[in-house]
């Protein structure tokens, strides 16, 4: 093995991406903050993956349906629970949730402890979504139910509706 194999540095390499434990795009949207790991600008857009850490009792989006990417989340811990369509289901460490295109789904950590999940969009078209909430929030602007869906609507999702 020669010594530049041994080494734990990250190699100089134009296709490799390393996102070290600091490093990432911090979004903050109210009680849950963000780290962009990915944007989709490493992967020819078709993957984008974020950290997210959900403080005790946060509620979620409003439940929706995404027309042209899959989401998946990976519960790292703490305990989320999601609800797709009617059915809720609360994921613990270790539990993976992948939701399809057109799937009514949304998520909230509804416990006294923090909540921490990564999460994969692919392609990476919801993560613009995310930039724009914030930019409503820096411009002084409440986070309105109505600021939300009209985002929303920008990224190929709407609102499910008729769920209880």
């Amino acid at each position: 093995m020669t010594e530049e194999a041994k080494t734990s540095e990250p190699q100089a390499d134009p296709a490799v991406s390393v996102v070290g434990p600091n490093d990432g795009e911090t979004i903050v949207l109210g009680t849950t903050r963000m780290r962009i790991l990915e944007d989709g600008s490493h992967t020819g857009h078709r993957l984008a993956i974020a950290e997210s850490v959900l403080a005790p009792h946060t509620q979620g989006p409003p439940q929706h349906r995404h027309a042209r990417h899959d989401e998946g989340f990976y519960v790292l811990s703490g305990t989320v629970r999601f609800t797709v369509g009617e059915a809720d289901y609360d994921a613990t460490a270790g539990t993976l949730v992948m939701v399809p295109p057109g799937t009514p789904h949304t998520f909230a950590n509804l416990t006294d402890q923090p909540a921490v999940m990564l999460s994969t969009f692919t392609p990476d078209l919801y993560v613009q979504y995310f930039r724009d909430l914030q930019a409503v929030l820096i411009g002084g602007r409440p986070l309105t139910p109505q600021a939300n869906v009209d985002t929303m609507s920008r990224y190929a999702t709407q609102p499910a509706t008729g769920l209880t």
